[in-house]
């Protein structure tokens, strides 16, 4: 093997510029060379790309979102795209594609994988909504991204005697709003996950406020419902006035967090180490704190990752 390409693709999320940096160094230091895809997909598609060297990841470690860009592709969804991208792929004399992203970019590199091209893929999302792994890219940054915003929150909903709905990512996981409100101390996490009583909540909320409690946060996946329009449905039912916080893209930007320094170091290096050793149409992920391999066949038919009942449980006992 002696050239091997690398692109980011889907959601970008903190930490992907620090894997690609890892797998440009880990190349380097096997006599590879690595090309970069940019635009994702679509510059597969469109032959955008450039070979990567040690200038081209400097001073990218430590920045979010990704250098080699992103971009939706519709052609990736039918055969005569597919085709085109690993006709591409052969025609630059690519010999192996690392893929990162979440759940769509995967079903591209399983339906490359399925076109004979050498691919493994690298879980990175915001959401953690990929199974097979702890752990994608990017979920640590995002959780203290929240955690930052929340915590100033409360310090103006304390002040005020107010109810705050944070409404997080994830789509149809709930990851992010029960960790964060574990992580925050909130008394409610919605999530599409597990069905919410707001009649119920309301009247507990009302008593906490007739017991003299400051404030009330709640954080609401959007995959649960629309923040704004619970927010309508419990204004007046409370006691406590009520806003709506959407933090929306906010939560993927900003430094990597040391864990997803780490976490991208260890993805790029294991890529190109199982590139080399023969291995792919696979995805790595962080399981039990170790690198492994799941075929990408089993990663797309798993489905969304359920959540950690565990998770619910410490959010529900923590908020008594």
């Amino acid at each position: 093997m002696k050239r091997i390409a690398v692109l980011t693709s889907g959601g970008d999320c903190s930490g992907m510029n620090a894997a690609v940096r890892a797998i440009v160094r880990s190349c380097l230091a096997s006599n590879l060379e690595i090309i970069g895809i940019q635009k994702g997909f679509q510059g597969l598609i469109d032959r955008y790309y450039e070979v990567l060297s040690t200038k081209s990841v400097s001073n990218v470690l430590q920045r979010g979102g990704t250098f080699l860009q992103s971009a939706r592709c519709k052609e990736m969804y039918d055969e005569a795209g597919q085709r085109l991208a690993a006709e591409n792929l052969a025609g630059l004399g690519v010999e192996g594609l690392i893929v990162l992203g979440g759940d769509g970019s995967l079903k591209g590199a399983l339906a490359l994988a399925k076109r004979h091209v050498r691919v493994i893929g690298i879980p990175a999302s915001i959401d953690n909504d990929i199974p097979f792994t702890d752990m994608a890219l990017g979920v640590d940054t995002a959780l203290n991204n929240i955690a930052r915003a929340v915590d100033n929150i409360k310090d103006t909903a304390s002040s005020h005697d107010r109810a705050f709905l944070v409404e997080t990512m994830g789509r149809n996981c709930g990851y992010l709003a029960v960790v964060s409100a574990i992580a925050c101390g909130a008394e409610y996490s919605l999530i599409p996950e597990e069905p919410f009583d707001l009649e119920a909540i309301c009247q507990e909320l009302r008593r906490r406020y007739q017991q003299g409690r400051s404030n009330s946060i709640i954080m609401v996946a959007e995959g649960a419902g629309n923040a704004q329009k619970i927010g309508e449905q419990i204004k007046d039912k409370i006691g406590f006035e009520t806003r709506t916080i959407v933090l929306g893209h906010y939560q993927r930007g900003g430094s990597p967090t040391v864990f997803d320094r780490l976490l991208a170091a260890r993805f790029g290096q294991a890529a190109v180490v199982n590139l080399l050793k023969g291995e792919h149409g696979k995805m790595l992920g962080l399981i039990n704190s170790r690198m492994v391999l799941t075929p990408l066949d089993d990663v797309i038919g798993a489905g969304i990752r359920p959540i950690d009942k565990l998770l619910l449980r410490l959010a529900n006992n923590l908020a008594i």
